[in-house]
C-alpha cells in the first residue's frame, strides 16, 4: 500500500493506493477558511495538520492496513503551491496561521518592486511574474509584521515553508521541501537549482538557513516518526512530493514534451511538459519545474487560473443559493442558453492570462428574468471560459494547437460543465479515470521512489474514464468568447475607478 495525502486548498483528502496503483481507501475533511481582511485569505497551520492526520488515518483504515497485516511501504504528499506557514522549530508550533495562495495583501508590495525593475531578475531567475500569488512577499510580510519574527529567524527559532515542508517536519521531523514547491517561491533559481542570494535579499533579507532543504521529487524526505500516522506508518518512508498541480501533471501520464492538463479544484492550472530546459514563458504565462529524478529536471509551461471551484463553492457558502456543488450541474442544464448573464469570478484577482491583483468579481447581464439557475450557469461557464484564454495563451506560445485537453479534478464529475468545455475550447477533453490525479501523482511518485514503479510503468497507464467531443458550432462559441472577454474588461476597468 502507498498512502497520497492530498492538502488541498478546502480541505484535506488521502487516499490508499494498491500495487496496481488503485484506490482502495479514501477520506476527506475540510478545514476552516479565515478572511481577516478584504483580499486576506489565512489557513491554520495547526488544524491543517490536525486534519491531515485524522483523514489518513481513516483512509488507512478504509484500506485494512494493519501493522500486523497490510501495511504501508511509503507516504507521497501533494499539496496547494505558494501557501507560506512559519512555526518553532523546536516545538513544532505555528508562529502565525498560512497565509494562502489566494492571499492578496502584498499587491502594493509587488508593485512597488516592479516600478523600481525587478520584474526582469524575478522573471529569468523564477520563471513567474512578480505577483502576490507566490510566497516570497509572504514570506517579507510575515517577517516585517510578527513580532519578533525576524530575530527568531535569524537565530533557528523560526523557519518557513510551504505546506508540503510543514506536513514533512510534522511527519518525520526534517524540514524538508521537493523542488517543485521551492520553484513557487519566487526565492529559487529553477536554471540553477538553489535558494538565490540576491532574491532573499530582494524580498526583506530572508534569512537562507529559515528555508528548507531542497530535494528532487522523488527520493527520501525522511521516515514517519512513531505514532504520526498510526503503527501501520512506523518507520515508512516519505518518498515523492510535489507540488499538486505538477503532481497531476506526473499522474496523467505526461511524462513526455508537448502533453498536457488541466486540474479544476479550487483553482484551475493548464500545464505543458517543456521538456528538460527551461522554457521562455510570455507574458500571461509562467515557466516553472515539473519534478526532478536525480539530477535530471524536467519543466513546465503552466497558465494559473486562481478561481473556478472556488466559484461554485461562493454561491454555496456566500450567496448560500445551492447547498452543494452537484446542483450546479442540473440548474446549468436546465436553461437553453446563459441568456447574456456572465459571472467573472475575480475574487482574488485574475491570473493567467491577465495577471491582475486588482480585477474584482464581477456579473453582468442580470434582467428581472434572471434566476439562480444564471448564476450558477454562468460560474461553471466562467471555468471554461477561463481555461480558454489560458489555453490560447499557451498555443500562441508554443506555436501549436492542441490536439486535447486531459482534465482531472473534482469538477470532472460535471458533466454539462465538461461537454461545455469541449465546446468552447473546441478539442475533445479526456477526462482522467481517477478524478483525484493530484494524489495519484504523490501516490505514482512514492512508488517509483521506492521501487514498486518505473517511469516506464507511469508513461503506460491508460486512465480515460470519459471523453467528451466539441459539438458547438464556430459562430456560437465565438460569439460567446466574445461576450465573455467584454465582461473580463468590465472586471478588470473597475478597479482602474
Amino acid at each position: 500500500m502507498i498512502l497520497a495525502i492530498d492538502q488541498g486548498t478546502t480541505g484535506t483528502t488521502c487516499l490508499v493506493f494498491d500495487s496496481e496503483a488503485q484506490p482502495i481507501g479514501r477520506a476527506y475533511r475540510e478545514f476552516a477558511q479565515h478572511f481577516p481582511k478584504p483580499g486576506w485569505v489565512e489557513h491554520d497551520a495547526a488544524e491543517i495538520w490536525d486534519v491531515t492526520r485524522a483523514v489518513a488515518l481513516e483512509a488507512l483504515d478504509d484500506a485494512g492496513a494493519r501493522p500486523s497485516g497490510a501495511r504501508v511501504h511509503a507516504v507521497g504528499i501533494t499539496n496547494q503551491r505558494e501557501t507560506v506557514c512559519v512555526w518553532d522549530p523546536r516545538t513544532g508550533e505555528p508562529l502565525h496561521r498560512a497565509l494562502v495562495w489566494q492571499d492578496r495583501r502584498t499587491a502594493a508590495r509587488c508593485d512597488a518592486l516592479r516600478a523600481a525593475g525587478n520584474e526582469a531578475l524575478v522573471r529569468t531567475r523564477t520563471g513567474l511574474v512578480l505577483d502576490p500569488y507566490f510566497s516570497a512577499t509572504k514570506i517579507e510580510w510575515l517577517l516585517e509584521h510578527v513580532d519578533g519574527l525576524r530575530e527568531r529567524a535569524a537565530d533557528g527559532r523560526a523557519v518557513f515553508g510551504t505546506i508540503d515542508s510543514w506536513l514533512v517536519f510534522k511527519l518525520t521531523g526534517e524540514h524538508r521541501t521537493d523542488v517543485t514547491n521551492a520553484s513557487r517561491t519566487m526565492l529559487y533559481d529553477i536554471a540553477r537549482g538553489d535558494w538565490d542570494d540576491d532574491l532573499l535579499a530582494l524580498f526583506g533579507d530572508v534569512p537562507r538557513a529559515s528555508l528548507p532543504e531542497v530535494l528532487p521529487s522523488i527520493g527520501e524526505f525522511g521516515l514517519i516518526r512513531d505514532g504520526a500516522l498510526g503503527a501501520a506508518c512506523d518507520g515508512v518512508p516519505v518518498s515523492g512530493i510535489a507540488g499538486d498541480q505538477q503532481a497531476a501533471l506526473y499522474g496523467q501520464g505526461c511524462l513526455d514534451p508537448g502533453l498536457g492538463k488541466n486540474t479544476y479544484g479550487t483553482g484551475s492550472f493548464v500545464l505543458l511538459n517543456a521538456g528538460d530546459s527551461v522554457p521562455t514563458a510570455p507574458p500571461g504565462l509562467l515557466a516553472t519545474v515539473a519534478w526532478a529524478i536525480g539530477a535530471r529536471t524536467t519543466y513546465a509551461l503552466e497558465a494559473a487560473i486562481f478561481v473556478t471551484g472556488a466559484g461554485v463553492q461562493w454561491l454555496r457558502d456566500g450567496l448560500q443559493i445551492i447547498e452543494a456543488a452537484a446542483e450546479t450541474e442540473a440548474l446549468a442544464a436546465s436553461l437553453e442558453s446563459n441568456d447574456g448573464v456572465y459571472f467573472v469570478p475575480a475574487l482574488t484577482g485574475l491570473g493567467s492570462p491577465h495577471w491582475d491583483p486588482y480585477a474584482r468579481g464581477t456579473i453582468v447581464g442580470l434582467t428581472r428574468g434572471s434566476t439562480r439557475a444564471h448564476l450558477a450557469r454562468a460560474t461553471l461557464e466562467a471555468i471554461a471560459l477561463q481555461t480558454v484564454d489560458a489555453v490560447q495563451a499557451m498555443e500562441r506560445a508554443s506555436g501549436q494547437r492542441l490536439d486535447e485537453l486531459r482534465a482531472d479534478g473534482g469538477a470532472t464529475v460535471n458533466r454539462w460543465l465538461m461537454q461545455f468545455q469541449a465546446d468552447v475550447l473546441g478539442v475533445p477533453i479526456a477526462v482522467a479515470e481517477i478524478a483525484e490525479t493530484t494524489a495519484l501523482g504523490a501516490a505514482l511518485l512514492a512508488g517509483v521512489g521506492i521501487g514498486a514503479w518505473t517511469q516506464s510503468d507511469v508513461a503506460r497507464r491508460d486512465g480515460e474514464r470519459a471523453r467528451y467531443e466539441p459539438r458547438m458550432g464556430d459562430d456560437e462559441r465565438a460569439a460567446l468568447i466574445a461576450d465573455w472577454r467584454r465582461a473580463v474588461q468590465r472586471a478588470r476597468r473597475w478597479a482602474q475607478g
